[in-house]
């Protein structure tokens, strides 16, 4: 068999499989099958800040009701984000006692002042990595594209200032110039960028009147966004990179390692087929190197990366040059 294990934040995985944040990672129970079915790391699903938020107005408007003042709202406050913080790292300690690979644990942030003091605390229940999954909606206009970039990089100071765990950062691909972004986040010191994060997308109801989710899961064909900036920024920055959506079967792990990949998270396939998947996958993978005489993953990791591709403007090519009606788009 060919050796599938991959050097990801420092640690050696057994695999590039990383089963990404998400309701797949919510109890001991489910990391330990997680394992079991070959997965090479698992991301814990986010603690998300605005549920906290939301789980405090909640109090605030049942405290007015009740008359309580203004003064024990604080109290509220710390108490909720207490609670909430407490039953995360116990998942983080549990998981960690019943399970050898790395737990890595997740945060969804939406602010930069609150993230830097949780962090000590998962560190201390004994994760492994921590995951910052940062996404501020390029529709806020009360936000320049300067202020909104500008608290990417706070976050990430305020976070290492504090913890001394390996940091991913899982971005968007919202950005004026990417590149440049992706470039100047990889030399802040964290050990990974995870490109991309995807959106919840909305949909109308249009019997119910009423906003509804849309696409939940994500699809083969979306696998191209990251696999384009993969290959496109690949011995271009300064720490790992990880493929994350539409990677859904042992192929689409292929070429994110061929373009310059050291893991891929994967969620959607795993809840459409089960956690026994990843063996599938990673059978796919392995019948694959063994086909073409590959013993190791850096073997052929980034040989397809715009930086060693013999046509390095196929990466960059933002428009079809033929299409439907005129031929096959090439």
């Amino acid at each position: 068999m060919a050796d599938l294990s991959t050097e990801y934040l420092g640690m050696t995985l057994r695999n590039p499989i990383i089963v990404g944040s998400s309701g797949l990672a919510t109890s001991v129970a489910k990391v330990k099958d997680l394992e079991a079915s070959g997965a090479g790391a698992v991301v814990l699903k986010s603690l998300f800040e605005e549920e906290i938020a939301a789980q405090f107005e909640d109090v605030l408007k049942e405290a007015t009701t009740k008359g309580y003042h203004q003064e024990a709202f604080d109290y509220y406050d710390y108490q909720i984000r207490g609670e909430t913080l407490e039953r995360y790292t116990e998942l983080i300690s549990q998981s960690k006692k019943s399970v050898s690979i790395p737990v890595i644990a997740s945060v969804n942030c939406m602010y930069s002042h609150e993230w830097a003091m949780f962090a000590r605390e998962l560190q201390a229940a004994g994760a492994d990595a921590l995951e910052l999954n940062m996404f501020f909606m390029p529709g806020d206009l009360s936000r320049s594209s300067v202020e909104q970039e500008k608290m990417y990089f706070d976050t990430v100071a305020r976070v290492k200032r504090e913890v001394g765990l390996p940091i991913a950062l899982k971005i968007s691909y919202f950005f004026s110039n990417l590149s440049l972004m992706i470039q100047r986040l990889s030399a802040t010191g964290i050990g990974a960028l995870v490109l991309f994060n995807r959106f919840y997308v909305p949909d109308i109801d249009i019997e119910g009147m009423r906003v509804v989710p849309s696409n939940v899961f994500s699809t083969p064909a979306e696998l191209g966004t990251s696999l384009r900036w993969v290959a496109m920024m690949a011995g271009r920055v300064e720490c790992d990179l990880v493929a994350s959506t539409g990677i859904h079967d042992g192929k689409a792990v292929i070429k994110q390692i061929l373009a310059g990949a050291k893991a891929v998270e994967v969620v959607s396939a795993i809840y459409k087929n089960g956690p026994g998947h990843i063996q599938t996958m990673l059978q796919e993978l392995d019948a694959w190197m063994t086909r073409h005489g590959y013993y190791g993953l850096d073997e052929f990791r980034g040989k397809m990366s715009q930086a060693q591709s013999d046509n390095p403007s196929a990466y960059e090519r933002a428009q079809f040059m033929k299409y439907a009606g005129g031929g096959p788009a090439v």
